[in-house]
């Protein structure tokens, strides 16, 4: 078996002035064997190309998730799309990534702008692509085995039409895309970031008023890794080593919640445990410090936070922000670092989920604390696998 390979992904999208729906659309979905992006551009805009792209991105990615050639997939949204009164065309524009669990990459694109392919922090533009026509269609076909940390950057022609008869003349050409992402590339950037520096600048551009839809979609492959999350401590002291030697083989990120898990944690590994007296919030417990662990936070108050972002998160990820508006995962509390590092820096996640009893939350029912536990520590579970994130619940 060879090295297996997940993605970090993620799409924003400005509607046209005027228009309450965009006319670009971007479907997601993950399988064990691989993960699938589609891109869609609807001819025109509004409620037409709205239909149009999203029809085309999720037919696109159904079958193609499903095991569906690409002939098949052009044939059918070819024999779906509705025509348009005006022209007397189905027209949409698409643009496919899709990358195997084992690392290998296939994309394919349908008229719109040529995506933008970043390896070892320099743009590769001499990967071998073919055209093949199907249905009357001209698709242009690439396959190459991925490298970690390879980065896939694809937008609609509204991000190459930015500025035009504003800022710029001829708009931002797709040289100019180009120059703009080498520049901005930093090693290890996640998705995230290079979708909402490149929104930015074309909502510059568009001085906020965007004359065409705009989308950009971004996908960093990452190799899969584990990262657990140890949240109380296990119900027998005697499992005590063992949850620890269990935490810290994680191939990813280690990650403790709670003070006494804290405490155990430190006094097993024996090693110090330090409080950080740094950065102050009014809202979130301190984070403290164990070498060799990543992140350690305070317990159920953290997790609440942390749940409370999250789904401001996966809401800027599900609805697309307007530049200016996002999430902002830079803040050094707890919550915010705990987010972060569950959404942008790992692809599998263990929960570890301690069951012995904290009389501290109510001594009339003990086990309240493990019952809001679980709820919050749950709901954040949901949400990260709506993101991609494979997730697994242990007991202890």
């Amino acid at each position: 078996m060879g090295r297996k390979f997940s993605i970090d992904t993620y799409s924003m999208s400005m509607n046209k002035k005027g228009e309450e729906l965009c006319g670009d659309m971007v479907n997601v979905i993950y399988t064990p064997s691989k993960s699938v992006v589609v891109l869609a551009d609807g001819m025109g805009s509004g409620v037409k190309a709205n239909i149009l792209a999203t029809l085309t991105s999720k037919i696109i990615a159904t079958m193609l998730a499903g095991g569906a050639s690409i002939i098949d997939c052009v044939d059918t949204i070819t024999d779906t799309l509705p025509v348009c009164s005006e022209r007397g065309i189905a027209y949409s524009t698409f643009t496919i990534i899709e990358v195997g669990s084992e690392g290998g990459v296939y994309t394919a694109e349908f008229d719109g702008p040529e995506l933008i392919i970043i390896r070892d922090g320099v743009i590769d533009e001499n990967m071998d692509k073919h055209m093949r026509v199907i249905n009357g269609k001209n698709i242009w076909e690439c396959y190459f085995r991925a490298q970690p940390d390879d980065m896939i950057v694809t937008f609609s022609d509204g991000v190459i039409h930015a500025g035009i008869g504003q800022l710029l003349n001829l708009g931002w050409r797709r040289e100019n895309v180009v120059e703009f992402v080498q520049r901005n590339y930093r090693k290890k950037m996640p998705a995230r970031d290079m979708t909402r520096t490149l929104m930015g600048i074309c909502d510059d551009l568009y001085e906020g008023e965007p004359g065409d839809d705009t989308t950009v979609t971004t996908v960093r492959i990452v190799p899969q890794t584990e990262t657990r999350v140890l949240v109380g401590p296990p119900a027998s002291r005697d499992d005590d080593r063992r949850v620890v030697d269990i935490l810290m083989s994680a191939s990813g990120k280690k990650i403790v919640c709670g003070g006494s898990t804290s405490q155990l944690v430190a006094r097993e590994l024996g090693r110090p445990l330090r409080g950080d007296t740094k950065y102050y919030s009014e809202d979130v417990p301190p984070i403290a410090y164990i070498d060799g662990v990543d992140l350690v936070t305070e317990g159920v108050l953290t997790l609440t936070a942390a749940e409370t972002l999250m789904e401001k998160y996966l809401h800027e990820v599900e609805t697309g922000q307007k530049p200016g508006k996002y999430v902002d995962l830079e803040k050094e509390d707890g919550a915010t670092k705990l987010v972060k590092l569950l959404a942008d820096s790992t692809t599998d996640i263990t929960f570890m989920l301690g069951q012995a009893n904290n009389p501290a939350y109510n001594k009339s029912d003990p086990r309240l604390g493990l019952d809001v536990k679980m709820r919050i520590v749950t709901s954040i579970a949901e949400k990260l696998e709506k993101l991609g994130r494979k997730i697994k619940l242990e007991e202890y």
